[in-house]
């Protein structure tokens, strides 16, 4: 199948691109696609004498090229009716009456230059269908989030995103604007959907089924939210479907020098104590690193739970129910990885049995609360 890609280079394209490369590859699943495609992409820096090859051979065109941000207001026009009308007239020369699927926007409805010009492309769209007999597929996308967004043009989210990653000063003229998102994956999905013949239209039109109706303010918080938790180590509520396209658009910001980040590591003779992930219903994760021959815990908690998993070097578990005197132990290696489960009501110790540090993944149900602790000293 050949398929042409206007505006390949753009928000859109480029991310479609990528997963058609993807399935081409035969790295993506799930698709009902084969995989003998070619893809031919056309944009701004593209050689203009390529389209009339393009529109000759293509099976299947993605019109997504636009323009929603000109220096004059007839580039408007010029780039959204204009080219449209020159790449409907190229497929007509070569008699090619394939699928076109044209990226239109909710702004089609308003009166203003941009969705006026939208709205005139719209028109010639479903005119050309008319004429020739062409499936034509026109989406009006309302604001679509998600990795490689132009920032600081014309996308809140992708700016906000941006700033609060960088550490630049973002403006909210009114936290309570309702806004209607849809994210990029789901774009992608819907549009190799149509490729296999399944889009999803509602009356005329086509649409992503997948939408996230959220205010700006809620916007930004979660996305100050996201920024903190380096901090905090708290982790959002991924669950969440908005939240978590929200937290991996807001990581494709981070500056290239600004991936990692340290941690609070608690050191004494014995070793060390890290926190690293907290979450409130989900509990926290921590690493525990202990010196040769030391033995660390010596309590017992009444409803806290933890899950140990020794990761490197060798060491001992031991159990024991607070009124009774019998000791369980559980030998445990980084050699072999093995989770234990500390229940409640036995106290409990860990010692490093080996010549190296033994490091110590440690889960516990709940983000530690130091005036309710629930954990009682007594040694095992």
């Amino acid at each position: 199948m050949n398929i042409l890609i206007t505006g390949a280079k753009g928000f859109i394209g480029r991310n479609l691109v990528a997963e058609l490369n993807n399935i081409k590859e035969g790295k993506a699943k799930g698709y009902g696609l084969s995989a003998d495609l070619n893809i031919f992409e056309y944009d701004m820096g593209t050689d203009p004498s390529l389209l009339d090859r393009f529109c000759r051979d293509a099976d299947f065109v993605f019109h997504l090229a636009g323009v929603n941000r000109p220096k004059e207001q007839g580039e408007f026009m010029e780039g959204n009716f204009g080219f449209t009308s020159t790449l409907l007239d190229a497929l007509k020369r070569y008699g090619n009456n394939c699928p076109v699927m044209l990226a239109s926007s909710i702004q089609a409805e308003l009166d203003n230059p941009y969705g006026v010009s939208k709205k005139a492309g719209e028109d010639l769209l479903f005119s050309y269908g008319r004429e020739v007999g062409a499936e034509v597929l026109v989406y009006r996308f309302p604001n679509v989030f998600g990795k490689w967004c132009r920032p600081n043009y014309n996308s809140a989210v992708a700016t906000f995103c941006n700033n609060v990653a960088n550490d630049l000063p973002i403006q909210v003229n009114d936290r309570s604007v309702n806004m209607t998102l849809v994210y990029i994956d789901d774009v992608v999905s819907e549009l190799i959907s149509t490729l296999e013949g399944k889009p999803t239209r509602v009356g005329e039109f086509c649409s992503v089924p997948v939408e996230h109706k959220i205010t700006l303010g809620e916007i930004v918080d979660l996305i100050y939210s996201f920024k903190e938790s380096r901090g905090s180590l708290q982790i959002a509520d991924l669950s969440d479907e908005f939240t978590k396209k929200l937290y991996s658009t807001y990581l494709s910001y981070l500056p290239v020098d600004g991936f990692s980040y340290p941690l609070k590591m608690n050191v004494d003779e014995r070793g060390s104590f890290t926190e690293f992930l907290k979450s409130p219903d989900r509990g926290q994760v921590s690493i525990n690193i202990s010196k040769p021959g030391i033995t660390k815990g010596q309590h017992w908690h009444h409803t806290k739970n933890e899950k140990f998993l020794v990761v490197s070097g060798k060491g001992v578990i031991r159990f024991r129910k607070i009124d009774e005197e019998k000791v369980y132990e559980y030998f445990v290696s980084g050699d072999k990885l093995e989770v234990v489960d500390i229940p409640v009501g036995y106290t409990h110790n860990i010692e490093n049995l080996g010549e190296t540090d033994m490091v110590t993944v440690m889960w516990v149900n709940e983000v530690f609360d130091p005036e309710h602790p629930d954990t009682f000293f007594l040694p095992v």
